[in-house]
């Protein structure tokens, strides 16, 4: 971990956002949702690849690799980190300069490292760590739900994983991490969960998926900002034979034995399958005090799409330009003093937030991977209601 920057931001308020990996799958899109209106400055490894994107976007294009000592100079107005900041280049870079910054990259336990590092630092500046599910849309989504219910004693949160969809490299190192166990909160006490176990099938949208735990950062955050008991993250894919697939080959130990990097291709390719788009779907069910909430949260633009504007929405926030003040040091994206004014924003994105008033998508709990199949609910659709159009927020530019 670096204890001394090498590198030298300086907060200027007219300058462009820094978004690091900013002609990647994610940081590209990032890059578009913000042209015109919001210069932009790109880095990454390789500035020639970023030529036409920052052609397009009319964006300005430098390298910075940071597996790379060379050290980094800039005047941004705020940094967007995209890509894995594996020692903390950039989070030490704008938090020692007072830039506003964000992050969508990190995995728990870097987030937790990530807690320690901006501690320890003392930031004047927001820093808003965004690493839940698609740049934290997980958790402003659930920050709404608990909104309404006055609480949030149980948050359970399924994915379905488009294999169509475009996935950049982050996407997959974030997921290539099922053979490491992880901590969870359950009924109030923490333990350790094991990735792809505890399937459950859920319905998200119109279609029954079969989903099993996995590790983000939300299952962390949630019970210190929200003070929910039991958290937990699932995913399934599109394709029921690769959910299958994937759920024998953690029932054989494939993940715990193939963990090192001989096998990382092998690995990556079971998760990695980039098409030319898919549809983002995920759904949020969020209990307190006997009462439940429900929301399926849906991009038809696709996962990299989806947590661009997750990216976007954090931006906005830590800039104080969302219709709220920004805030001060250290935040997680449910720690939005009014979350619901992002529905407005993201369905201005394409962003389609259906929120209900059922028990819930959750029917019984299915036995592990070695056990039998799926259990489809039964799941009422009524007192549905689309809130999309609901309070927009400001509508400022970042």
């Amino acid at each position: 971990m670096i204890t001394e920057s090498i590198d030298e931001l300086r907060h200027d308020p007219s300058g462009p956002v820094l978004i690091t990996g900013g002609y990647g799958t994610v940081g590209a899109e990032i890059a578009r949702i913000l042209a015109p209106d919001t210069p932009t400055l790109l880095t990454g490894r390789s500035p020639a690849r970023g030529r036409a994107l920052a052609a397009e976007t009319g964006s300005e294009v430098r390298a910075w690799d940071l597996a790379d000592p060379t050290p980094f100079r800039a005047a941004v107005r705020a940094v967007i980190s995209s890509v894995n900041d594996p020692e903390d280049r950039v989070l030490h870079a704008a938090v020692t300069a007072g830039v506003p910054y964000v992050d969508i990259t990190r995995w728990t336990g870097r987030l937790q490292r990530a807690v320690t590092v901006s501690a320890l630092l003392r930031p004047t500046a927001p820093v808003l760590l965004s690493s839940a599910w698609m740049g934290g849309v997980s958790s402003l989504v659930t920050a709404v739900l608990a909104e309404e219910l006055g609480g949030a004693e149980q948050v359970d949160i399924a994915v379905r994983w488009d294999m169509a969809d475009r996935a950049g490299a982050d996407s997959v190192e974030f997921m290539d991490r099922l053979g490491v166990a992880f901590e969870v909160v359950d009924g109030g006490r923490r333990r350790l969960a094991s990735p792809m176990t505890e399937s459950r099938t859920v319905r998200i949208g119109d279609t029954p998926v079969r989903v099993a735990r996995i590790d983000t950062p939300e299952q962390f955050t949630l019970p210190l900002t929200l003070g929910t008991a039991t958290a937990a993250t699932r995913i399934g894919f599109s394709s029921p034979a690769a959910t299958r697939a994937l759920l024998a080959l953690r029932g054989t130990g494939f993940f715990r034995w193939a963990s090192g990097e001989r096998w990382a291709p092998a690995r990556r390719a079971l998760l990695h399958s980039p098409g030319e788009g898919g549809t983002a779907r995920l759904r949020i069910d969020v209990g307190h005090n006997g009462r439940s909430r429900g929301a399926t949260v849906t991009d038809p633009r696709g996962q990299h799409h989806l947590t661009a504007v997750g990216a976007v929405l954090g931006l906005r926030r830590v800039l104080g330009t969302d219709g709220s003040p920004a805030p001060r040091g250290l935040v997680f994206p449910e720690q939005h003093p009014a979350p619901a004014d992002s529905l407005g924003p993201l369905a201005a994105h394409g962003v389609e937030v259906t929120v209900d008033g059922h028990r819930g998508a959750y029917g019984r709990d299915e036995p592990d991977v070695r056990g039998g199949g799926d259990a489809p609910d039964d799941v009422p659709a009524a007192d549905a209601r689309r809130v999309g159009n609901g309070r927009a927020g400001t509508r400022a530019a970042a």
